[in-house]
């Protein structure tokens, strides 16, 4: 009988060089403390523990990813 292995996602936020504004990734929580342990305090923890890699991209992608609505223009 094999054993599986079920690891959590962690969502994470990062500045990029030269840029105000950071992004958000998402990796597994193995990846997210090679991470910290190779540049410590490189990234910002958002998130840790999310079950499903689904779940973890939606929470970094925000409202970016969302379906936009469209605004009807009333005419009288």
């Amino acid at each position: 009988m094999r054993s599986v292995k079920v690891e959590s996602w962690v969502v994470y936020s990062r500045t990029l060089h030269g840029k105000q504004e950071s992004i958000r990734a998402v990796c597994v929580q193995s990846e997210w403390d090679d991470m910290e342990r190779s540049n410590p305090g490189q990234q910002i923890l958002v998130k840790r523990g999310i079950i499903s890699e689904g779940e973890a991209e939606r929470l970094a992608r925000g409202v970016s990813g969302d379906p936009k609505v469209s605004k009807s223009i009333r005419r009288t």
